[in-house]
C-alpha cells in the first residue's frame, strides 16, 4: 500500500470526494458579470444631487459643467436678458446650483455665484466665520426660497463650471444687494480677499 493512501482523508468513509454541482458553477460564472452590470447601472445614475458641495466630482462631470457654464454666459445675451432658474441647492451664502432655461436650447446647469458680493466661507478659519457662513447660506436660500428666480448680467467666472450674474426673484429684484444690506456678505468686485475672523459685517 503506498503510503499517500493511508492518509486519504476519504478512503473508508463512503463519500466521494467534494465536486461543485452545476448550478454553483454557473453562479461563480455569473458573479463577474452581476458586478459589471452594477457598475453600469450606478454610473447612470443622478450622483450629483447626492454627493456634498465640497466632494469633487468625476472628471466627466466636471467637463459637462464647464462646458454648460461656457455656454450659458455665451448665450447670456444683452445684459439686462432675464433667464429663468430652478435652484437645485445653495452651496454657501454667494453661490448656487441651479439649472438655467436658455431659449431654444436644452437646459443647462451651472453654479452660480451672486455679482458684485463675497459672503464667509463654510471652510472656516475660526468658529466666528462658520457661524457666519451657515447664517449666509441660510439668508441666501430663504431669498431664493421666493420663487419664480432668474439671473442676468451673466458673466463668465474665474473658476471652470461657474458663472457669476445678477440675481433676481419674485420679490427681490437684487438679491446681491439684499445680502448686503441684510450684513449677510461684504461687497467684493474681485482681487484679493481678507478674511473674514477679524472682519465686522455690520
Amino acid at each position: 500500500m503506498s503510503p499517500y493512501e493511508r492518509i486519504n482523508p476519504y478512503r473508508g468513509t463512503g463519500r466521494p470526494p467534494f465536486r461543485r454541482s452545476p448550478w454553483g458553477r454557473r453562479v461563480s460564472a455569473a458573479l463577474p458579470w452581476v458586478f459589471v452590470l452594477g457598475i453600469a447601472v450606478g454610473s447612470t445614475l443622478p450622483i450629483r444631487q447626492y454627493v456634498p458641495h465640497w466632494m469633487p466630482l468625476p472628471s466627466h462631470w466636471s467637463l459637462n459643467r464647464a462646458r454648460d457654464s461656457d455656454a450659458i454666459w455665451q448665450r447670456g445675451g444683452a445684459p439686462d436678458a432675464r433667464h429663468a432658474v430652478d435652484v437645485i441647492r445653495t452651496i454657501d451664502g454667494d453661490t448656487f446650483e441651479a439649472r438655467v432655461h436658455l431659449s431654444p436650447g436644452p437646459d443647462l446647469t451651472t453654479r452660480v455665484r451672486l455679482r458684485g458680493i463675497d459672503a464667509p466661507e463654510l471652510k472656516a478659519s475660526c468658529q466666528r466665520e462658520l457661524q457666519m457662513a451657515q447664517a449666509a447660506t441660510v439668508a441666501l436660500r430663504d431669498l431664493l426660497g421666493q420663487g419664480d428666480v432668474a439671473i442676468y448680467n451673466v458673466g463668465p467666472d474665474k473658476y471652470q463650471g461657474r458663472v457669476v450674474a445678477d440675481v433676481a426673484t419674485k420679490k427681490t429684484d437684487n438679491v446681491s444687494a439684499a445680502m448686503l444690506a441684510a450684513g449677510q456678505a461684504r461687497a467684493y468686485n474681485g482681487g484679493h480677499r481678507f478674511g473674514w475672523c477679524g472682519y465686522s459685517a455690520r
